[in-house]
């Protein structure tokens, strides 16, 4: 479930304590959001000249984005320590790669002593701006953040690194400016919970973390404020759900058959 509501309100929703939070803060970027993207240019190509996203942020509510009242929302909604081993909670936080130093000072105010820096490397780069001339980057940072003990941990006896592979999505439509693969998600979600354990993204988006938890079988809730982003992704939350009810009646997924193929229904 996404709630169009800042997560600042979450007592009114009596959500259950989480497993695993996992948010996609704002990166301040301000004006220069898009600086590092094609998307500056008209049809991403400098020769065109600037498009009417140059100088903009990708959006207006960033400004009112509270990291102390963040931090204190997850710390709240994780899950107590529990006496037996291997199975704490823990959050995962994308942030731009200054902000680490800073989102582990507050996290330690909020109980949350513990943490393990995360690299997500992609294959490609958005600094495609004069890429022959300057090193570009092609990784995404963030925080495994937890209390005490460990987090539940489940590697199926493999080594995890805490670098990991982001691939572009192809198969699901971009409805948010920072979508996450889901595939990425979906990596992080089995390492850190079993089936049926609850998913909390405080800034929701496009809704991608709850698609990738409902795939899993985990139970996810979101808080997304802008209309237009909640709207797309409780859209895409009903679609994935009549998925799988497809899938339990008929054996197969119907209604994703149907759009592609809508001759043979």
């Amino acid at each position: 479930m996404i709630y169009r509501d800042h997560f600042q309100n979450y007592k009114s929703y009596q959500i259950p304590k989480a497993q695993l939070i996992i948010a996609d803060i704002p990166y301040n970027l301000g004006k220069n959001a898009y600086a590092s993207n094609p998307s500056w240019y008209k049809d991403g190509d400098n020769k065109n000249g600037e498009s009417e996203l140059a100088g903009k942020e990708f959006f207006d509510t960033d400004n009112d984005f509270r990291p102390a009242e963040f931090m204190h929302f997850c710390s709240t909604m994780l899950k107590k320590e529990p006496k037996e081993k291997n199975s704490a909670p823990c959050m995962i936080v994308f942030c731009e790669f200054e902000q680490q130093f800073y989102l582990i000072e507050l996290a330690k105010r909020y109980g949350l002593g513990k943490y393990i820096n995360l690299v997500f490397r992609k294959n490609f780069s958005a600094q495609v701006l004069k890429a022959n001339m300057k090193i570009v980057g092609n990784c995404e940072y963030g925080l495994l953040l937890y209390r005490d003990k460990l987090p539940k941990f489940r590697n199926n006896g493999k080594m995890v690194f805490n670098c990991f592979d982001w691939l572009k999505d192809t198969e699901n439509e971009k409805i948010h400016p920072t979508q996450k693969p889901i595939d990425l998600l979906k990596s992080l979600i089995e390492i850190f919970t079993d089936d049926g354990d609850v998913v909390i993204d405080p800034v929701a988006g496009s809704g991608s973390t709850l698609v990738a938890a409902e795939r899993l079988n985990r139970k996810a809730y979101g808080f997304e404020i802008k209309k237009e982003f909640y709207t797309k992704a409780i859209q895409w939350l009903n679609e994935e759900k009549q998925i799988r009810d497809d899938i339990k009646l008929f054996g197969f997924a119907k209604s994703k058959v149907e759009r592609i193929m809508p001759v043979l229904f």
